[in-house]
């Protein structure tokens, strides 16, 4: 039974700033440390990961609201696309908030997407922002953040395949 992941966040810029930058291309890399193809046009193509989450742009709000649909490479084939809702809300004069609601993910799948979120935009949004803020330059370089990110990415990814493997040699 297809599931509903739901998750908030506070970051460090304003809720449009955020709206912005998940639709930029070129920040929602910067932020997420690998390629996208993403656009507020509704019926455009959205691909991130190296197409490892791909989907459609639905309707967007400006300044407020996202609605794409939207999978995984994990997902079956007979399993439906899922859709993503997200809505930005200011806090205070120079934080935002975004509530993720994500609708119909598939059961093989909603662990990895609920820990995904987390690990793979929220922290590293985080990060991004701080950085940006950081006068001081304290946190790692940009490039020490991605690189650290696509490790991560890689072994997450040998290990599903590692558990795919084992599941068809029974």
């Amino acid at each position: 039974m297809p599931k509903t992941i739901q998750q908030t966040v506070t970051l460090p810029a304003t809720a449009a700033d955020l709206y912005r930058m998940y639709l930029n291309p070129r920040s929602h890399a910067a932020i997420t440390g690998a390629p996208v193809k993403i656009s507020a046009k509704p019926g455009s193509a959205f691909r991130a990961f190296n197409g490892d989450l791909s989907g459609k742009m639905l309707r967007t709000e400006p300044k407020r609201m996202i609605v794409q649909t939207w999978r995984s490479t994990r997902f079956g084939r007979k399993d439906l696309d899922s859709t993503l809702i997200l809505t930005f809300w200011p806090r205070g004069r120079k934080s935002g908030r975004i509530q993720l609601v994500h609708v119909n993910v598939a059961d093989r799948d909603v662990r990895g997407v609920t820990e995904g979120w987390k690990k793979y935009y929220w922290k590293p949004w985080r990060a991004y922002l701080t950085k940006r803020r950081s006068v001081a330059g304290t946190l790692k370089s940009k490039t020490s953040v991605t690189e650290e990110l696509l490790k991560e990415r890689a072994k997450d990814k040998r290990r599903e395949e590692n558990k795919g493997a084992k599941l068809g040699a029974r």
